[in-house]
């Protein structure tokens, strides 16, 4: 029963996101909410600054989460991103932990006008907040790791990803336990990702702003008690001299089954990349 919850829950994704993408006529391969099979430039550093608004449930108040971000690309199959959490839900701006996050592109099928690529990625995070939510969620909630795969096809500048990960909670930090039963700790987690170039018609040159639209579906499945979450998100990008990023988004929930304390809230991000940082 639960086994057939789940998987019905993914159709209406896969589903839904195969009917956007064919309104598509053009794309960029860079995602708001999710991460793509590719790379940032190899021998490049890119800052984040993550802020997200989400609201309360239970009291209708918006807490602010503040995710700091240095991103490294190794080369042009590794990255690296080391991010920290901060949030004011105990009121102040408190420090509350950080993860690591590692990808690796495995392959790559490049042709004039489409690419299909495959990635790995792994991600660790620790918190010491307290654990208030059934929900897994290791950007700022959680302290577990994540092992995943990333799919991602272009062609003609249309771009569709596919992500599918595993995530195990653990207990945080300062005496924090994860309550909700131990059969509880593993989860599933998915997404699809499009978007749409709207700005500029015709590039001439790499100093034009870019404005993307985007639609992502984001679901989670805990493996322990068969419930689960599914949210839509939308969003707006910016992109400034070929270098600097603003992402303006929003998601809410259309599948409630699995409990959260926020199910619905605004994000906020700015990246600021340099490149060919050395030899």
């Amino acid at each position: 029963m639960r086994c057939c919850f789940i998987l019905y829950n993914m159709r209406i994704l896969f589903v839904l996101a195969f009917l956007f993408c064919l309104q598509l006529l053009k794309a960029q391969e860079l995602f708001v909410y999710t991460e793509p099979a590719s790379n940032m430039s190899a021998k490049s550093i890119a800052v984040r600054l993550n802020n997200n608004l989400m609201k309360e449930t239970s009291t209708g108040k918006y807490n602010y989460h503040l995710l700091p971000e240095l991103m490294w690309g190794i080369s042009k199959k590794m990255m690296i991103h080391a991010e920290g959490f901060f949030s004011n839900r105990n009121k102040n701006l408190d420090a509350e932990g950080g993860s690591l996050y590692f990808k690796y592109r495995f392959y790559s099928a490049d042709e004039v006008h489409s690419h299909f690529r495959l990635a790995a990625f792994g991600r660790g995070a620790y918190n010491n907040s307290d654990i208030h939510q059934p929900s897994i969620d290791l950007n700022g909630h959680n302290s577990g790791y994540e092992a995943g795969l990333i799919a991602t096809k272009l062609i003609n500048k249309l771009a569709l990803s596919a992500t599918a990960s595993f995530l195990h909670a653990i207990d945080n930090g300062n005496g924090n336990k994860f309550q909700y039963n131990d059969k509880n700790r593993n989860a599933v987690l998915y997404a699809v990702s499009a978007g749409k170039l709207m700005l500029p018609k015709n590039y001439t040159d790499y100093n034009q702003t870019n404005i993307n639209l985007m639609a992502e579906f984001l679901g989670q499945a805990n493996l322990g008690n068969g419930r689960s979450w599914l949210d839509i998100a939308s969003s707006v990008q910016f992109i400034f001299l070929s270098k600097m990023r603003l992402d303006i988004g929003y998601r809410f929930a259309v599948v409630k089954d699995l409990v959260r304390t926020a199910e619905s809230g605004f994000l906020f991000r700015f990246e600021y990349n340099f490149f060919n940082v050395y030899k």
